[in-house]
């Protein structure tokens, strides 16, 4: 009987202390969404208060005085045999407590560090959308990230420098898997002010972002027991900081643009409890030759032309966009490649490959890309 009662015990210990790392609580969302929202405190925590210098590779790697980070891969591949994939590969970091990873520790399982990561791939010729998550400890080799070389990894997903602005890229589960060469042809996009990228009028709510907006990709697909030879087009984004978002904002409409003229469009629109979109809402035009033009609000305007409600989680959300900048003579109409690309994994959001058409300078292009839907099943006020 005492056994027992030590066991139950034990396994109640060991409960909380699951509960107090891994907490995601009711309300849903991401870019991320809750992420590992344990209610660590901000406290000591680095804070983005304006630019800083960004160099690279060491930018590649993990910034440890930041509570939350991520590293995002989007791509749209197609094969010889006509398919065509979408892909998300995310990893995400989340501090526990203040500290660097690498101080000395009574074990080689201790950490400050939980890493996550999504995978899902979209398969527009067979409609599906299939979704992953995975959890670790920053710790024994499991999961982590480094700048030099650049590696960033969660068990068996992994994405590394593999040469000269080449990256490897591979991830793997049930019957997916992807396995693809990623060639930077512009080299990184600083966002907003130099990397700087504010979300709201209060000092702090900000991050460091960077993009790498046209990574010529090539590998395979495999799905189902089929392997495809596949080409296209990847997005990464790269992005940390602590406490980035204002109470009021809800969620967020995240585009990233590939156009076939040499341009890529990066827009993102913050959403308030009344519907009303933030003014610190922004984006990036990024020229054929890499010349920047930074967007505000007021540069840009997005219809919605279509919703879609998931048959899910209930969530309404957007399923076709009119898209404008009259600056540039630029306008894009945006159609999801497949409806249903809801990730419902420890929060619910829409992030799924989009093809485009449109005018470019009197010139008709066509496009393809990723867009990320956030707080339309649960608000994520407060959590970045």
């Amino acid at each position: 009987m005492k056994r027992l009662l030590l066991l139950i015990a034990t396994l109640l210990i060991i409960s909380l202390i699951i509960i107090s790392i891994f907490t995601i609580q009711s309300s849903r969302r991401p870019r991320e969404a809750q992420i590992i929202s344990a209610g660590t405190p901000m406290a000591g925590f680095a804070r983005a208060t304006g630019p800083i210098p960004i160099t690279f590779p060491e930018a590649h790697g993990p910034h440890l005085d930041y509570q939350t980070e991520w590293w995002y891969y989007t791509g749209n591949l197609d094969a010889e045999s006509g398919n065509h994939f979408g892909y998300q590969l995310t990893f995400f970091r989340r501090a526990l407590v203040l500290g660097d990873q690498e101080d000395a520790r009574s074990s080689d399982w201790a950490t400050r560090q939980i890493y996550f990561a999504h995978f899902a791939l979209t398969d527009v010729t067979d409609q599906k959308h299939q979704s992953f998550e995975r959890f670790e400890r920053g710790a024994a080799g499991i999961a982590g990230a480094q700048s030099i070389p650049y590696t960033v990894w969660l068990d068996n997903w992994r994405v590394e420098q593999a040469g000269d602005n080449r990256y490897h890229l591979r991830a793997a589960q049930d019957a997916i898997m992807l396995d693809l060469t990623l060639d930077d042809l512009k080299g990184p996009v600083l966002q907003g002010d130099r990397g700087y990228s504010q979300k709201g009028a209060d000092v702090g709510n900000a991050s460091y972002y960077y993009s790498l907006t046209r990574l010529k990709s090539q590998g395979t697909v495999a799905v189902r027991g089929k392997t495809y030879s596949v080409s296209g087009l990847s997005w990464m984004d790269h992005e940390y900081s602590t406490r980035a978002l204002t109470p009021d904002e809800v969620g967020w409409d995240w585009f990233a643009i590939q156009l076939d003229d040499g341009n890529e469009l990066m827009l993102y629109q913050f959403r308030h409890s009344d519907g009303t979109i933030d003014p610190f809402s922004s984006g990036t035009l990024i020229a054929t030759d890499g010349t920047i033009t930074s967007l505000n609000q007021n540069d840009f305007q997005i219809q919605v032309s279509s919703i879609w409600q998931s048959p899910h989680s209930g969530g309404q959300y957007p399923a076709k966009w009119i898209v404008e900048i009259p600056s540039q003579n630029l306008m894009l109409d945006i159609d999801p490649y497949l409806a249903d690309q809801e990730l419902s994994v420890s929060f619910t959001y829409w992030e799924g490959a989009v093809r485009i058409t449109g005018v470019h300078n009197g010139n008709t292009v066509l496009g393809i890309g990723y867009i990320e839907l956030t707080g339309y099943v649960g608000s994520m006020a407060g959590q970045f």
